[in-house]
């Protein structure tokens, strides 16, 4: 009888022992205990320091505590050691966070044109060429995104958008209802439809749409801003003046956006003057 190979035996267990401990550090990230991923992470790599799903999951913890350069080392490491589609999509996400944008499109790039590539993979992407106002590339990416994940709401809202952005509205339109006939509550599918909507001079119903985004998210400013313009159009004036007020309020980079929506209203011209929107809208 032939004896087991004790040596094959131990590597097995080794292995199964890597297994086990990088399981509980994906459950540590995913119940938002980064720190203690990463000391499980770095436990293993003590001993077997070019273990890429050692290197992947601590490259994950490290960008979960904001140490994104720190990330980005270990990210890399692991998509040298092994070619694997979730490994280039942490890596983008990483290299997209510290500023390197070509980086960041290659690797995301690849991350999609890889088996098993995650619908994640095409958002990020596609989002990251919207940016970058490479509109046609973006559309290209989305769309192979939905031949992978036809149901996902979060790729037909991107996609929506980018329509929008390019003008093809009656596109967007039917981008934006796919996303709310798979997630009827989805704030951006309805905060595109009634942006595409708004754009139509369809006030009254692009209103409503804005009105059920807020409901499912207070905070959505774009949203606010959009139901303020629609008011203003439909004569509601104090009601349109307070949600533009409180978006203002919202943070600088809203504010532009609001005072625009004041000064450039049909009704708006009639009533105010830009230097009156400004003393409005920054009046506590």
């Amino acid at each position: 009888m032939k004896r087991p190979n004790k040596a094959l035996k131990s590597g097995d267990r080794s292995r199964a022992l890597i297994s086990e401990a990088l399981q509980r550090a994906s459950a540590a990230i995913e119940n938002r205990r980064p720190d203690e991923a990463e000391r499980i992470a770095r436990d293993v790599l003590a001993k077997n320091p070019q273990q890429p799903r050692a290197l992947h999951v601590l490259g994950i913890a490290l960008l979960a505590q904001g140490r994104t350069q720190e990330a980005v080392t270990a990210l890399e490491q692991a998509a040298r050691l092994l070619c694997d589609p979730m490994i280039d999509m942490h890596l983008g996400m990483a290299q997209r966070q510290v500023g390197r944008v070509a980086d960041a499109i290659a690797s995301l790039t690849r991350a999609t044109e890889q088996d098993g590539a995650l619908p994640i993979a095409f958002h990020e992407l596609g989002v990251l060429l919207f940016t970058q106002r490479r509109l046609e590339e973006a559309e290209t990416v989305v769309r192979r995104g939905l031949g992978v994940a036809a149901a996902s709401p979060e790729l037909s809202v991107l996609l929506g958008g980018i329509l929008l952005d390019r003008g093809d509205r009656a596109n967007a339109k039917v981008a934006f209802a796919r996303a709310l006939a798979n997630a009827p509550q989805h704030t951006g599918a309805l905060y595109g439809i009634g942006a595409t909507l708004m754009d139509d001079g369809e006030f009254a119903r692009a209103a409503e749409r804005f009105r059920q985004a807020l409901a499912r998210d207070a905070a959505y400013v774009q949203a606010r801003i959009g139901l303020g313009t629609c008011l203003l159009e439909l004569g509601q004036r104090d009601e349109a003046l307070a949600h533009l007020r409180a978006a203002a309020k919202a943070g600088p980079q809203f504010y532009g956006k609001a005072l625009r929506a004041i000064v450039s209203s049909g009704h708006g011209q009639l009533w105010l003057k830009p230097s009156a929107a400004a003393e409005f809208l920054q009046t506590d």
